[in-house]
């Protein structure tokens, strides 16, 4: 069962990547907040370490990465239903929980340029999941972007418009994205995409898309409130033209289940969120620690909170939210590396750290008082950076959803 404990082989890689945070991201996350739109020439260094960590084994790299999961499906299934009996060999560690310990440090610096690090991206997630050996040969060193949201789609994922038509050899894409993390830096972008809109959510495909490609076009750059030093890029897709071989997974419509693979991308990604979240809360929480303590405000965790002054005790209610939402985090990477479906716990994590997330930065403003609002400190920049964490990979609501829906066996069609 899962071991609480950081495992002794990821020691050096926590300990590098929370390096990183203090002494490379912290002293420019300022910095490119306000220069947002520009890349962080900081990173290409960064890059070359993780790659060099990868090489040698030490690592798995400090972001999304493949999963042994076998679990997402459709199906309606209860506590527990699908589950794997437990495997011979015993427990695994693997890249799942590796890069969600590194995520969590690295966004203890800043969560913008955690998502800016080349070749760490999002889409490469989603090639982890669902593509074939030869696919993930292909990408595996290359940087990908994840293109799923549309206008007016909303958080169902089910109701994409972008069509995918096969044409000989080829697919033509034909749509709109938005919202597109490392859209414009990334050297791939995987396209969600229906191959027949009247079959709804059964239909629809994840296709690799080279940037360079000429019917994939920049339309915008967004202005965001948080992670201003991550691009979030908005296409449109015009006849573009795609090779059949690129086509994530199995390129036949499945009238049962045929969803799943394209939404095991998120059992993979939600818990590589839920460590964002908890690695911006745990910076948060750190240096209000410190600020506190300057003041002569340090929590007793033996005393009864309301014998503490006030900042104390609600300082160890905040612990005991993060603690809840790091140990969920852990859980549902744990799973994936292990080979049990995780689809409700990924979402139980990603709820509640990214609620969590949002609570704890917001009240380490207000305990920080006039510093907490200001821009001497990075409390601010936290609290906007945070509220991402709650929406995107599947907002707060969707999350319950989920997690409703496995917990009482229904569908999606049953409980809406």
């Amino acid at each position: 069962m899962i071991d609480l404990e950081v495992p002794k082989k990821f020691v050096p890689l926590v300990r590098q990547a929370g390096s990183l945070a203090d002494e490379v991201f912290r002293p420019i996350s300022r910095k490119y907040d306000l220069a947002e739109h520009e890349y962080p020439r900081e990173l290409d260094l960064t890059s070359a370490l993780i790659d060099g960590l990868s090489d040698s084994g030490a690592s798995q790299g400090a972001g999304a990465r493949g999963s042994t999961n076998a679990g997402a499906s459709e199906k309606p299934a209860g506590v527990g239903a699908g589950r794997r009996e437990k495997k011979e060999q015993g427990n695994k560690n693997g890249a799942n929980l590796s890069s969600v310990l590194s995520v969590m440090q690295t966004c203890r610096g800043d969560v913008g340029l955690t998502l800016s690090i080349p070749r760490q991206g999002l889409g490469n997630a989603a090639i982890a999941a669902v593509a074939n050996d030869e696919q993930k040969e292909r990408y595996g060193n290359r940087w990908a972007a994840m293109a799923i949201t549309e206008p007016d789609m909303g958080s169902d994922s089910g109701a994409i418009r972008t069509t995918a038509v096969k044409d000989g050899d080829e697919y033509v894409l034909n749509g709109e994205k938005i919202f597109v993390t490392a859209g414009e830096r990334a050297e791939l972008v995987v396209v969600w995409a229906t191959l027949d809109r009247d079959l709804g959510k059964k239909a629809i495909k994840s296709f690799v898309v080279e940037r360079s490609n000429p019917g994939l076009k920049l339309a915008r750059l967004e202005h965001k409130l948080g992670i201003r030093a991550s691009d979030t890029a908005a296409f449109s897709l015009q006849d573009c033209r795609v090779p059949a071989q690129d086509l994530l997974g199995d390129p036949e419509i499945r009238t049962e289940g045929g969803f799943g693979g394209a939404m095991q991308t998120f059992d993979n990604t939600r818990p590589l969120v839920a460590a964002m979240a908890c690695g911006l809360a745990r910076g948060c929480l750190d240096l209000i620690t410190e600020k506190l303590a300057e003041v002569g405000v340090e929590p007793d965790h033996d005393a009864p909170l309301h014998r503490q002054p006030a900042a104390a005790a609600r300082l160890v209610e905040l612990e005991a939210e993060f603690e809840a939402a790091y140990l969920l985090t852990l859980r549902a990477a744990w799973m994936a590396d292990n080979g049990h479906p995780n689809s409700m716990e990924a979402s139980m994590a990603k709820a509640k750290a990214g609620r969590t997330c949002v609570e704890i930065s917001l009240a380490c403003v207000e305990l920080a008082g006039a510093s907490g609002y200001a821009e001497t400190e990075l409390f601010e920049k936290w609290a906007r950076d945070s509220k991402i964490l709650d929406i995107f990979e599947g907002t707060q609501q969707i999350q319950l959803l989920v997690v409703a829906r496995r917990l009482l066996g229904l569908t999606s069609a049953q409980l809406k």
